[in-house]
């Protein structure tokens, strides 16, 4: 019996760098399969476990040890359950696209909360800047300026001209990162700059309702140096938020959070309640209209 890191899930097997130094072909244990019912994979990539090898190639993965953390999302083929992108997790990294594909700031925001309900630090990468208008250019700086002004840290890149590649390496450095975002978005393509040996397949953006082809099916981590983990996850088409009841959403959103003591009612949900100190702050316009706009989405259940 020994333990190890879980690189990457295919569904029904996992591969695992086990404290050997060895990589092993593993399945999971049938009593750990049917332990968790309410999530789609007993197992995620970034996951320690233990496993008992069965020879030098394959093992059986006896058990998961607890997570620090872990992104979830709603499973997308099973109703009621969910699906954990990536655990233990030291930072989230969501890569948009203002056009070809657009990011929705709606599935920007539920990414970010998903990462805040587990304190997850995040990071968002701008990418494509070299396709941007003018007219798009400034949405994109007004953008980064709402988000760095809550805590996000904002990164411009573009694969084509090499923008921000240096700055991206050294945001991933010594951590941990989940690399998430739409299909279409240049994920991939940016992953394979990193390092020569990272070859994830890439695709074009399909001209039928300009949203990108899915070339990522499965979760997998890469190792880029000693202390540097990076997870590529499948092209995410929409974030529907779990695990998270409606009077602890605003924890999450950090200029709520702030205020949320100076609201006359304790269980406030910032709608109309009176002496509310976040709708005088938004009227104030201390915060962006737009992220609550998406606070209120939430609420009601919207998926973008």
């Amino acid at each position: 019996m020994m333990t190890g890191l879980v690189l990457k899930s295919t569904g029904s097997w996992y591969e695992v760098l086990a404290e050997d130094g060895n990589r092993y072909q593993c399945r999971v244990r049938g009593k750990l399969r049917i332990r968790d019912t309410k999530t789609t994979n007993p197992v995620a990539v970034g996951d320690q476990v233990e496993l008992d090898p069965e020879d030098t190639s394959q093992a059986i993965i006896t058990d998961v040890l607890p997570r620090e953390n872990y992104i979830i999302r709603q499973s997308v083929h099973k109703k009621g359950h969910a699906h954990i992108l990536a655990s233990n997790l030291d930072q989230a990294v969501l890569i948009v696209t203002l056009s070809y594909p657009r990011t929705s700031l709606g599935f920007i925001d539920r990414f970010l909360v998903s990462a805040e309900s587990f304190r997850i630090p995040q990071v968002l990468i701008f990418n494509k800047v070299d396709l941007l208008n003018e007219k798009e250019k400034r949405k994109m700086e007004h953008f980064i300026e709402m988000y760095e002004k809550i805590g996000v840290k904002c990164l411009r890149t573009s694969a084509k001209s090499q923008e921000g590649i240096e700055q991206f390496r050294a945001i991933l450095a010594h951590k941990k990162s989940l690399i998430a975002g739409h299909s279409g978005v240049g994920k991939s393509t940016l992953i394979n700059l990193l390092s020569p040996e990272i070859e994830q397949k890439t695709g074009e953006v399909s001209d039928f309702a300009n949203k990108g082809i899915h070339t990522t099916t499965f979760a997998e981590m890469f190792q880029l140096e000693n202390e540097t983990f990076i997870i590529d996850t499948p092209g995410i088409k929409e974030l529907a938020l779990v695990e998270i009841p409606p009077e602890e959403l605003g924890d999450y959103f950090p200029e709520i959070r702030v205020l949320r003591g100076s609201c006359k009612f304790n269980n406030c949900l910032h709608l109309r309640e009176p002496g509310c100190a976040v709708k005088q702050a938004l009227e104030d316009g201390d915060i962006n209209p737009l992220r609550f706009k998406s606070y209120l989405s939430m609420l009601d259940g919207d998926e973008d």
